[in-house]
């Protein structure tokens, strides 16, 4: 059974013949391109999983999509991220999409939202939509968009990728079972790998999100059988695909016993709420934020600056008067660094370094400190004018 949707008014000539064919297509036909039409999507997201879906469900005519994204469009972003090319260097990503979903569809109604998707924001921005896509790229907003999801009875078609393997799955869908069910808690901050430290293969997110943009229509259209309650994994590297059959969790305090009721602080619920603070005043521990270092430059008060990402990334941007030693080249260069100064690692988004200081301090380096959030959230709050990858 399709979601439930009114059907869109009968469709033009210039649909009729924009979609043709879906339209000899005897599962969809006319009555399933007018849900198509009808139907209102949001896709949290417009990076490497949202820009191929976006495409695909304003190519199959989906009628209003929503998008949401606080970034703006980098350079590095350009070998996987579609929807946009090198002209919207530096432009916001929700209208790089929203223009480039018009040149290929202009029957298609986008709203845009520069923003990031919070605990206090996400009930409003998802109640007035059918499908939710999700093509987040951290833990806290898959969990937000679950239980968002899961309260306002949403499906949550769910995509995640990382190096050359993804995964999709349909959740919060009918009896199906939600993200919640599949991972009960978030692995620690320590353990989780993202894209911009381990790498991605370009065309993965695009595997997922066609396959995420192929799983909506379905679901729109009432079609085929859907990934709920299914969880499917792709291995570009090997280019094998299997899935794992998946149940609802009677004990799931989303869907199941239904503890959750509101939505809660999702950054404290993964381990990140301490080291995100935006404070200049953490200064502390074996951690300092970009905040706190700069104050401590423009006092004077310099540490020694250890730049553990790779020579190429050097290249790129890097805090002056630092000194580069790749992480698999810290053993190495051990013997050249003094135990007695005090040292503030950094890398591009703080898990390389914090690993680094992690190791320093079982050698001895009792003052090694890790710059949280990396040379990437130093870009940020300290030096815009820093060129970011």
């Amino acid at each position: 059974m399709p979601i439930s949707s009114p059907i869109a008014l009968p469709l033009t000539s210039d649909e009729q013949e924009r979609y043709h064919r879906h339209l000899i297509l005897p599962e969809v036909g006319e009555e399933g391109q007018r849900r198509l039409k009808a139907a209102r999507v949001l896709l949290i997201g417009a990076g490497g999983l949202g820009a191929p879906a976006a495409l695909y469900l304003a190519a199959a005519g989906v009628g209003h999509l929503g998008i949401v994204d606080a970034d703006s469009v980098e350079l590095s972003n350009l070998q996987r991220q579609v929807i946009h090319d090198t002209r919207d260097v530096a432009r916001a990503k929700v209208a790089s999409a929203e223009a480039r979903v018009h040149a290929l569809n202009p029957h298609v109604d986008v709203a845009t939202y520069r923003t990031r998707l919070t605990s206090s924001n996400a009930m409003d921005l998802l109640a007035d939509y059918d499908v939710i896509v999700d093509g987040s790229d951290n833990f806290a907003t898959r969990y937000l968009v679950n239980d968002a999801c899961v309260l306002l009875r949403k499906p949550n078609v769910s995509g995640s990728v990382l190096r050359f393997e993804g995964q999709a799955s349909v959740f919060s869908a009918g009896e199906g079972p939600c993200y919640r069910c599949l991972f009960r808690e978030p692995p620690p901050p320590a353990l989780v790998q993202n894209c911009a430290d381990s790498g991605v293969l370009g065309v993965v997110p695009g595997l997922i999100g066609v396959i995420q943009a192929a799983e909506t229509i379905k679901l729109i259209t009432g079609i085929g059988e859907t990934l709920v309650g299914r969880l499917l994994l792709v291995d570009a590297l090997r280019m094998r695909f299997r899935t794992i059959d998946l149940e609802k969790d009677p004990e799931c305090v989303a869907c199941g016993r239904r503890e959750i009721t509101s939505l809660i602080d999702y950054e404290a619920f993964c381990g990140l709420g301490q080291n995100d603070v935006e404070s200049s005043a953490d200064d502390v521990g074996d951690e300092i934020t970009p905040a706190a270092l700069a104050a401590r430059l423009e006092r004077g008060e310099a540490p020694v600056l250890l730049d553990v990402r790779e020579p190429y990334e050097w290249a790129i941007a890097r805090l002056p008067d630092a000194r580069l030693v790749p992480l698999n080249s810290l053993p190495d260069a051990l013997e050249t660094l003094d135990r007695s100064e005090e040292m503030v690692v950094y890398c591009h988004h703080g898990l390389r370094s914090a690993a680094a200081v992690d190791w320093l301090r079982e050698q001895g380096f009792d003052r090694a400190r890790n710059l949280v959030g990396g040379i990437d959230r130093w870009s940020r709050e300290v030096d815009p004018s820093m060129r970011r990858y």
